[in-house]
């Protein structure tokens, strides 16, 4: 079985498919970095995990039993059926239609679910697209007809293991250097522009003047694209003065979920991480991408934008930051995945289907996500 890993974000989600079947006797569980103009670090975390790895030019020549993937990238080069998952919070971004979409549509599509990154020459990539949710079927057959024969609602497993993490919450916030009095404050910024990161540069350094060290611990939470698109050393040298003041940054490298699960406020914006802490149960300060149209109406996204409180500029941060409240966790989480708890027993169905190989019958309950690490961080 072949794991195309295309980012450090998809790599994430392919390994908690990848940890419930690489113990089976009767699977070999190879790696590859597909080219992805985001696929700086991966190299790195494959090595670190002790994977064998393939190299792309070498993948694409042999043939695999199955092929999974959470990015879409050049996988009709491959000779194996493709199990796709998506790598974030459901299918939450817009895009316009490109090649092979309806002529007559010129309206925005849901990103993911469109033609242009299912079809290759006419013909559906993948022989098995994973979905979270049953409203996303309704979607594909208006984006998509060809490929809902392959389309498989499985839930989230993301959801399920942030779920399963809830109990050991005292072992995060402590892992993650929270005072017993003090409320750890995350800040979450997608890629791009309309991020926080790229559209609100002064509001880390506020909050650092705002709150007090003793009271409050900030985390900075950055999508791996930021750091790939701008590196490493300059990223830390824009947060230079806010890491002397007490700011902690999570590498892009470590899983960011026992983060949010330790959290008290998540700021955020339209990106996939405001929306599995909202769904746990976390309050989040939200802030809305400034191009229009950004978010997919009816998606996990655009209900949190609606039902979580908007950060504003022009009222204090400390007063907005105590008064946050969570938004309905249930009902984001029902937006979320329409399968919770079960996405480890039906991915699972699905890998062992397409490798025509009977299942083991042991059907793990999802794990608690891992303790990130702060190594050379400061933690209050």
């Amino acid at each position: 079985m072949l794991v195309v890993v295309h980012t450090l974000v998809s790599g994430f989600r392919l390994l908690d498919v990848v940890d419930d079947i690489e113990s089976d006797p009767r699977i070999q569980v190879v790696f590859t970095v597909a080219p992805d103009a985001f696929a700086h670090g991966v190299a790195s975390m494959l090595r670190e995990l002790g994977a064998l790895v393939l190299p792309w030019h070498q993948a694409v020549r042999e043939r695999f039993d199955l092929a999974i993937a959470a990015s879409r990238g050049a996988l009709h080069e491959l000779h194996a059926p493709v199990l796709l998952l998506p790598h974030g919070a459901g299918f939450g971004k817009t895009v316009r239609p490109g090649p092979g979409a309806d002529p007559t549509s010129q309206s925005l599509q849901v990103y993911g679910l469109d033609a242009q990154r299912l079809l290759h020459n006419g013909r559906v990539i993948p022989a098995v697209l994973a979905l979270p949710h049953q409203r996303q079927l309704e979607l594909l057959e208006h984006q998509c007809p060809p490929a809902v024969p392959v389309a498989r609602v499985v839930g989230d497993p993301c959801f399920d293991r942030l779920v399963a993490s809830l109990p050991h919450r005292s072992h995060y916030r402590q892992m993650c250097g929270v005072a017993p009095r003090q409320r750890l404050v995350v800040v979450s910024s997608t890629w791009g522009c309309d991020g926080v990161f790229g559209h609100h540069p002064n509001l880390l350094p506020q909050l650092m003047t705002a709150l007090a060290a003793s009271r409050f611990q900030v985390v900075a939470l950055l999508h791996p694209a930021v750091w790939t698109a701008h590196g490493h050393r300059q990223v830390l040298a824009w947060l230079r003065d806010c890491r002397e003041a007490g700011l902690m940054v999570l590498d892009p490298a470590e899983d960011w979920r026992g983060l949010i699960v330790a959290a008290d406020v998540v700021i955020g914006d339209h990106g996939s991480v405001p929306v599995y802490a909202a769904a746990i149960g976390r309050p989040v300060l939200h802030l809305a991408p400034a191009t229009a149209g950004a978010t997919a109406a009816g998606s996990a996204q655009a209900l949190l934008a609606e039902r979580a409180d908007t950060l504003r500029d022009d009222r204090p941060l400390l007063g907005q930051i105590l008064a946050a409240r969570p938004v309905d966790a249930d009902t984001l989480a029902a937006a979320l995945t329409s399968r919770p708890g079960q996405a480890g027993v039906l991915i699972d169905r699905e890998i062992y289907r397409l490798l025509s190989l009977p299942a083991l019958g042991q059907h793990r309950r999802p794990r608690p996500v891992p303790t990130p690490s702060f190594s050379g961080e400061r933690a209050a």
